[in-house]
């Protein structure tokens, strides 16, 4: 048996097993902190820390009936729905993203699926971001691919499409789409030779195996993601999971660390939930491995911790923008 002392920094696999992964969750706190902060000072400068902003190119009147998002058009959130943004005001957005620190300019719209008569808008956003010197990222549902590879065309950097939880607790969670649409996306996008952008949501009522059960489904894709955001949910009032009990800080951090010990070479983003976290938990976060958070004000339709804040948090841990390229 292998000293639990002693990380692992082989190369990354692609045969973990449920109970391998929820031994890891059973480690004793400090040592899996301390194994995944091996692991990613093996891959990563843990000074270095990537900053991505996102932004809303096409809010509400999803027809997926996801149980934790304001967009859905089956939930009354009290959210209006909006038509799809003009590229020159996503450019003149992603210019101000910029300016204040952002690496990366996401844009998301709220579909089930990308329309083709929506890729030219799109194509338009995506190269006009991508000529600031941002890197660019996409979430727009699901894609055929063709449409992978116009967008790879455009310039698309990374498309995101999260597996959100473990196949085991998805249909508690989503039923207008399956897991498998979700994995052919996946395929696509890889196809088309985009960097992925795959993670998942936690606190929506699961358990420790469903935890397990997602990252399980990540590591175990073809290629790991390059990015891996992990989400804490913020409950939207008038949705299926508005009433959810947060998830405890440590099995946060916990969920962090193995993200970090099964996918070593992936950008593992703090993604939505920052708002409502400590200063102490975002840095045990750190410590555990993340390596990539949203910056501004706005995440979607939630709230984000202030760019001040982010930089105070930064300075305070002796932490840096990541180096890209």
């Amino acid at each position: 048996m292998r000293d639990l002392a002693q990380p692992s920094l082989e190369q990354p696999r692609h045969d973990w097993t449920l109970a391998q992964i929820e031994a890891l969750f059973d480690l004793p706190f400090t040592e899996l902190v301390y194994q995944a902060a091996a692991v990613h000072r093996a891959w990563f400068d843990p000074a270095e820390v990537q900053r991505s902003q996102l932004l809303s190119v096409k809010t509400g009147g999803c027809a997926e009936d996801c149980g934790y998002c304001s967009q859905s058009a089956h939930f009354d959130t009290g959210l209006k729905a909006s038509r799809l943004m003009q590229a020159q005001a996503v450019i003149e957005q992603a210019q101000a993203a910029k300016a204040g620190g952002a690496q990366r300019f996401c844009m998301g719209a709220a579909w089930r699926e990308l329309k083709d008569r929506d890729l030219p808008q799109l194509s338009a956003m995506i190269s006009g971001v991508k000529a600031l010197g941002l890197e660019t990222c996409a979430t727009l549902g699901m894609l055929t691919a063709d449409q992978a590879k116009a967008l790879k065309s455009a310039g698309l950097d990374y498309y995101n499409h999260n597996l959100d939880t473990g196949p085991d607790y998805y249909d508690k969670v989503i039923t207008t789409r399956t897991y498998q649409d979700r994995l052919d996306t996946l395929a696509h996008v890889r196809a088309a030779g985009v960097s992925v952008c795959c993670g998942g949501i936690v606190g929506m009522g699961e358990t420790r195996a469903d935890r397990a059960g997602l990252l399980q489904a990540l590591a175990n894709l073809p290629e790991h993601p390059d990015s891996l955001p992990i989400n804490d949910l913020v409950p939207i009032p008038g949705t299926p999971l508005g009433d959810s009990e947060p998830i405890d800080g440590l099995e946060f951090v916990r969920t962090i660390a193995v993200a970090r010990l099964v996918c070593p070479k992936a950008v593992v983003r703090l993604s939505a939930g920052r708002e409502g976290m400590s200063r102490e938990l975002q840095a045990l976060c750190f410590l555990a491995g993340a390596n990539s958070i949203f910056v501004g004000n706005r995440l979607l339709t939630t709230a984000n911790p202030e760019m001040d804040a982010d930089d105070k948090l930064f300075a305070d841990l002796g932490l840096k923008p990541m180096t890209m390229g």
